[in-house]
């Protein structure tokens, strides 16, 4: 291996020290400096501003604390030193131990003076600086009277990913352009005794579930509730449309029917029929479905499922369309639980045709592919009501198949149904939603839950 040769700088004296120096140096032997580094003979020579071969006079270092292996602090402002122009920068007292005074303001300059080109006006300092009022939150409108809730003057809500961005009109943070939950993601009602919960689950992009929980009187004076639970369709046109429009519809006809005398099996009959007319008007709304965008694009029309329950006068009532389902949970667990519906669907076909059995055919993957549901393009409606006299008290489980994917069985649903549901639906109504969310949510999921207690009258069943 050769060795590399030895740099001739031409070199009398360091640059950096005026140290005098040997052909054959590479460093300087008194302050170390790179002799490789020094152009060539013979090159253009450097420009600096300030010459590299002028000596550097450092400060002396300041005094070290007894016992100590380090010396005393330096700040920056305590070293003289030049600016751009070469001129003397001024030393700044620099303080550690206290507040900082604030610095004098200097006069203001006249209009147009200046000195030597060079600007009058230093960057500010941080210390001094004062920080800019904060945006102001909602507007402050009149004072509410004594007594009232105050609403917020702006309609814009804070984003509840980011906390400091407002809510477009779209639906978005403008600060953090994060997706706001909307209304019908999740969605909690009491009525009297009936409650239901509403969630979009982990899956889904929107929550195509409704659902209505209404109480109300018969003409004897007698109480009544009600539950409707509605799955949109999603393979259809604005499902979400469709299942709200027939969980309203549905619930106002058992309002208007139950009050005037109608039997409560007739008036489920009615309110499915009105729920239908009211899926089947959304699809002769004329642009609401794209159409005019893609003309070539086939859509179906609006649709959804529905299931509805009436517990009045001793009487269990339930009426349905498609596969959402309702089951009777008896409050003494050792009786048996009952599924009330029987599903418009491919599987339950198979199972009543004798061609499969049940585990059979809700393994097949068209199990739920619906024959029944509401929207113009069904073949037929064709609504199923039935009424029951229990002898006991119970719940009614009133839901879609986001739930009872999770606990399809009646014993199923008896086993995850809260044993106080008939006195707190609201909260049994949030933990079997919450069941369904811890095995998976891939559906949306809708559960309302209507409580049956037995009356004197009510020996008997039917």
């Amino acid at each position: 291996m050769s060795q590399k040769p030895k740099p001739s700088h031409g070199l009398a004296a360091c640059p950096g020290c005026a140290e005098p120096l040997e052909s054959g140096d590479r460093f300087c032997g008194a302050c170390g400096y790179d002799l490789s580094a020094v152009p060539a003979a013979g090159a253009e020579p450097d420009r600096p501003t300030v010459a590299i071969g002028t000596p550097v006079t450092w400060p002396d270092a300041p005094p070290r604390d007894p016992g100590s292996l380090s010396t005393m602090t330096q700040h920056p402002g305590d070293l003289p030193g030049t600016d751009s122009g070469g001129r003397d920068l001024p030393t700044m007292e620099v303080r550690t131990d206290g507040p900082v005074p604030a610095p004098e303001t200097p006069p203001a300059p006249a209009a147009g003076s200046g000195t030597g080109g060079d600007f009058e006006l230093a960057a500010p300092d941080p210390r001094t600086a004062v920080q800019a009022d904060p945006p102001p939150a909602f507007a402050q409108g009149p004072a509410a009277p004594p007594g009232a809730t105050a609403a917020p003057a702006s309609s814009a809500a804070l984003c509840v990913a980011c906390r400091a961005g407002r809510v477009d009109t779209d639906g978005y943070c403008e600060n953090c352009g994060h997706a706001q939950p909307r209304e019908r993601d999740h969605m909690e009602r009491e009525a009297g005794p009936v409650a239901a919960v509403s969630d979009r689950g982990l899956r889904h992009h929107r929550n195509e579930d409704a659902f209505a929980v209404s109480t109300t009187t018969l003409p004897d004076g007698s109480p009544a509730a009600l539950a409707i639970v509605c799955d949109g369709v999603s393979s259809a046109t604005r499902p979400d449309d469709a299942s709200a429009a027939a969980a309203a519809a549905a619930d106002a006809s058992l309002l208007a029917a139950l009050p005037r005398g109608t039997h409560p099996q007739q008036a489920m009959h009615e309110a499915i029929v009105a729920a239908a007319e009211a899926v089947n008007s959304l699809a002769e709304e004329p642009g609401q479905d794209g159409a005019e965008h893609d003309p070539h694009r086939h859509r179906n029309a609006p649709a959804c499922t529905i299931v509805g329950s009436i517990v009045a006068d001793g009487l269990l009532v339930v009426g349905w369309v498609g596969d959402s389902r309702a089951y009777w949970v008896p409050n003494d667990r050792g009786t048996a639980s009952v599924r009330l519906t029987e599903d418009d669907s491919w599987a339950a076909q198979m199972v009543a045709a004798g061609l499969m059995n049940e585990a059979e055919a809700y393994a097949d993957e068209r199990a739920h592919a619906i024959t029944g549901w509401l929207g113009a393009d069904s073949y037929e409606l064709e609504p199923h009501t039935a009424s029951f006299k229990p002898d006991h008290s119970g719940v009614v489980v009133v839901c879609t198949d986001g739930l009872w994917n999770y606990a399809e069985g009646p014993e199923d649903m008896a086993r995850v149904v809260p044993a106080d549901a008939a006195d707190r639906p609201l909260h049994s109504a949030q933990v079997l939603v919450g069941h369904a969310l811890d095995g998976g949510g891939h559906d949306n999921i809708t559960v309302a839950l209507v409580p049956f207690t037995v009356t004197p009258q009510g020996a008997g069943s039917a």
